[in-house]
């Protein structure tokens, strides 16, 4: 796994180490990454290094300090480096010292237009991990003038480093290099990161064990069921899937079917859909209600099956079957209007809860707000349960404060059903015997690859999230391997 560290456990490990190297040494190593980053990004775009214009845009403090001296590196390689001061009189020292000593040019704020309007690449050293809120007004200005690529010191100027968050005008980079660790910006804000590499500048040993995870392919191969020569249908997983009506079935249809293609070794439907979800796959064991659905080792329940008496009832029963429960979709509208529902379920059984936005402020009594993870972690705390909380950026968090983070690839999950399919994946994960958070992890990364392969580059459908599931699948086991 990936770790992530919090701004205030980054600065407290970049004092320790600080007290041990020789003064300087630390920027320099930072600086010369990413200077190095800087002239890929020149030959990418232009096909050159030398000769090539590069803008520095800096701010007072180390962010700007990293910037100068990476323009210091970049004019040995004959690169013509301009460097915008937004506050001259708070400019990094030794770097300003530096690029002066390099040939580097210090353009004033007011002729700053010109010089961006007419360069390679924009290197973003305005402000760093202490910063917070929107960039000032002559920052901003500066960034209407840009159409270059842009190449972000630690983390995008403006954009929150320790949520994501962005409240008013930031930096759009198309890469960031940061430094000694991952940020939480960096799994939570892609759009405005970009691509993301880490310059190791020893700062790992004084880290600790991080606040934040994300899963890396191998992280999600290694997790994901495959049948060995002793298995059979039943030591695979049996899931029960509760959803979907006889009015709409599609919710039915989309979740029996992703547990299915995430190699449930036994799928039971159990529902008013049965006879479409028995068209739609035969391989499926479907009756009409969960009383009959026969033994499973996990429960889907919640998508499509309304939230009255009956929704009440069918949640009610899953919850004390005793084996894992993932509560998708009405099933949470249920336990936020009639929390009593969850009392039928023993406090030892895995429960899973995978809300939108919506569906978590009725948990919740407020919105997500702009920390998603400490908003999950609460969720979390007060259901004792593992919560998947859905947006751009997907967050899991456990009980015990556990937190991960699903990066997207790109936006095609916003379509209705999509939820559908994933709740199926995390069911099919949980009767395995897979840790709930883990379950809730891996299936969220498996359905964002579902996603970006259904679609290829154009908006896609539930169905055709469905229908990339095996494809997502092998994906991960050969990026692995």
């Amino acid at each position: 796994m990936q770790g992530i560290w919090t701004t205030e456990r980054i600065r407290a490990a970049e004092d320790r180490l600080l007290a041990v190297t020789p003064d300087g040494e630390l920027m320099r190593r930072a600086a010369f990454g990413l200077a190095v980053h800087a002239a890929e990004m020149l030959a990418e775009h232009t096909g050159s290094v030398s000769g090539r214009r590069v803008t520095l845009l800096v701010g007072s403090g180390n962010n700007g300090g990293d910037a100068l001296w990476a323009g210091a590196f970049l004019r040995r390689r004959n690169v013509a480096v301009s460097a915008i001061l937004l506050k001259p009189e708070r400019a990094h020292a030794p770097g300003l010292a530096a690029l002066k000593r390099s040939g580097g040019k210090i353009v004033s704020l007011e002729d700053g237009p010109q010089w961006i309007r007419r360069t390679d690449l924009v290197i973003d050293g305005i402000v760093g991990i202490s910063a917070r809120g929107p960039l000032r007004a002559d920052a901003a200005a500066l960034l209407e003038h840009v159409s270059s690529p842009v190449l972000a010191v630690d983390l995008p100027s403006g954009v929150d480093p320790d949520t994501g968050a962005v409240d008013g005008p930031a930096v759009v980079a198309d890469r960031t290099v940061t430094f000694g660790a991952l940020k939480p910006v960096h799994a939570l804000a892609p759009a405005f990161c970009g691509e993301v590499y880490l310059v190791d500048i020893g700062l790992r040993p004084e880290l600790g064990e991080p606040d934040l995870q994300r899963l890396d392919t191998a992280d999600v191969a290694a997790a994901w069921p495959v049948p060995g020569p002793d298995d059979d249908k039943y030591s695979q997983g049996v899931v029960g899937v509760a959803a979907g009506s006889a009015t709409y079935p599609g919710a039915a249809v989309l979740a029996a079917g992703a547990a299915v293609r995430a190699t449930s070794g036994l799928v039971r439907y159990a529902g008013h859909a049965a006879d479409v979800v028995r068209g739609h796959w035969p391989e499926v064991i479907a009756t009409g209600s969960v009383t009959d659905a026969g033994r499973v080792q996990a429960w889907v329940v919640g998508p499509g099956i309304g939230t009255g008496h009956e929704g009440r009832d069918v949640l009610r029963f899953v919850l004390g079957r005793g084996v894992p429960v993932c509560a998708d979709a009405d099933a949470t509208t249920i336990i936020a209007r009639s929390p009593d529902v969850l009392d039928a379920r023993d406090p030892d059984t895995p429960l899973v809860l995978t809300p939108h936005a919506g569906e978590f402020e009725r948990l919740m009594g407020s919105p997500p707000g702009a920390d998603r993870v400490a908003a999950a972690r609460s969720a979390a705390r007060k259901y004792d349960a593992v919560v998947l909380l859905k947006g751009h950026c997907t967050v899991v968090a456990a009980p015990d404060g556990r937190a991960l983070v699903n990066t997207p690839r790109g936006s095609w999950l916003a379509t209705a059903g999509s939820g559908d399919v994933l709740s199926g994946l995390v069911g099919a994960l949980l009767a395995s015997g897979l840790d709930p958070w883990l379950a809730a992890g891996a299936a969220a990364h498996v359905h964002s690859i579902a996603g970006s392969l259904a679609a290829d580059g154009a908006p896609t459908s539930a169905s055709g999230i469905l229908g990339a599931v095996p494809d997502a699948i092998r994906s991960v086991r050969s990026l692995a391997s």
